[in-house]
């Protein structure tokens, strides 16, 4: 009796995918602010490793994005990225991660502030498409931002062109650590590399295809920081 209840709990555990995991409310168009809102009140994690052949990133969530960290941690979580890559790289601009061809139905209400800026190491959501007028956020396709460092009359010209009103520390940051400005107030930046900037570096220097794939795919592993 002892070897068939062993049976059956396996079983079951097997139908459940994961033994005494709690299901989460699929998100979908309808009900995502408050799914992830909810989600987001329970599962409080805001450090993520990201490691690669080329070294180790250290990526942390912003509180004041709470959608989409939610998001980003809920997708860890529930095994999302299973086989991800960095399959675009764009050298002195981004590069992106995902899992190509693997999408969600789902996009993200935007969260767009002056606060968080395309600095070089933001981390930011990208989107699927330009008609898009709320500027909503793909659900999965990430980029973290590589960027140029501004010469001063550089840095001037882009806040005449783009209208934006910028502080004396993006000005710092923008002409010595570099970013990219042409995406502020476009996309959401919800984190951002706390350690790791030169492995970015590395990534951002393979050569790559006209069509912006690297020429050897670039895994990665993604998982949250034990507290």
């Amino acid at each position: 009796m002892k070897f068939r209840h062993l049976i059956l709990f396996a079983m079951s555990c097997l139908v459940l995918q994961r033994c005494g995991k709690k299901e989460t409310t699929p998100i979908t168009n309808e009900n995502k602010r408050e799914a992830l809102l909810q989600y987001g009140k329970v599962n409080l994690e805001k450090d993520v490793i990201i490691e690669t052949k080329d070294g180790t990133i250290h990526l942390r969530l912003y509180d004041e994005t709470p959608l989409h960290r939610a998001n980003f941690i809920k997708l860890i979580k529930d095994g999302y990225y299973d086989q991800p890559e960095f399959y675009r790289i764009v050298q002195n601009f981004v590069v992106q991660g995902g899992v190509p061809m693997k999408k969600l139905d789902y996009t993200i209400p935007a969260e767009i502030s002056p606060k968080f800026y395309h600095k070089k190491g933001a981390l930011a959501m990208a989107r699927s498409s330009d008609n898009n007028p709320e500027k909503e956020s793909s659900s999965t396709e990430f980029y973290i931002v590589h960027g140029n460092k501004y010469a001063d009359w550089e840095f001037e010209e882009e806040e005449k062109n783009t209208g934006l009103t910028t502080s004396a520390e993006q000005r710092k940051l923008y002409t010595t650590t570099g970013g990219e400005m042409s995406l502020d107030m476009q996309y959401t930046v919800f984190g951002e590399v706390v350690e790791g900037l030169d492995v970015i570096d590395k990534i951002a220097s393979v050569k790559v295809y006209s069509s912006e794939r690297p020429y050897k795919k670039i895994p990665f592993e993604i998982k949250l920081v034990d507290k």
